[in-house]
């Protein structure tokens, strides 16, 4: 309530663009209930996905896919949030979030609870991405190698 008109002030809400992750994750996890989830179904979700992503976004996405796949292939692609990402044994590992997704103004890799990055106190778990060169490649390839364990 406000001091001035005794009124309640409605609490923040999540954004549009939250509301419709939420939504896609209910989607989603109906989907796998319903059907299982397989490697194959995960795998034309996340290309579907990338395929619709904005043109930078969409490059930046398909090497990442390559390269998680191809480093980890144990990690299965899969939906999360309406986003790509890559589990072992149920559990997102790691995820990519287009700069669209939450009209931000770069794209992220992120890394779950599950993945085994742990380093002292403190340690990043999302990396901003504009751009990936070799030794960019190289340094994820090094992260999802370490994170899947």
């Amino acid at each position: 309530m406000t001091a001035k008109t005794g009124k309640k002030t409605a609490a923040p809400s999540f954004t549009a663009e939250e509301r419709a992750a939420m939504k896609e994750r209910a989607r989603e996890a109906k989907a796998e209930a319903r059907a299982g989830a397989s490697r194959e179904d995960g795998e034309k979700e996340v290309l579907a996905k990338i395929a619709a992503m904005a043109d930078a976004d969409r490059v930046l996405a398909g090497r990442l896919h390559h390269l998680i796949t191809t480093t980890a292939p144990a990690l299965v692609p899969r939906l999360w949030y309406g986003m790509p990402a890559y589990a072992l044994g149920g559990k997102v590992v790691c995820f990519f979030q287009d700069a669209q997704k939450f009209k931000t103004r770069y794209a992220t890799l992120g890394f779950s609870d599950v993945a085994k990055l742990d380093d002292g106190e403190m340690w990043p778990t999302t990396y901003a991405v504009k751009e990936l060169s070799a030794e960019g490649e190289a340094r994820i390839a090094e992260l999802v190698k370490k994170a899947v364990g």
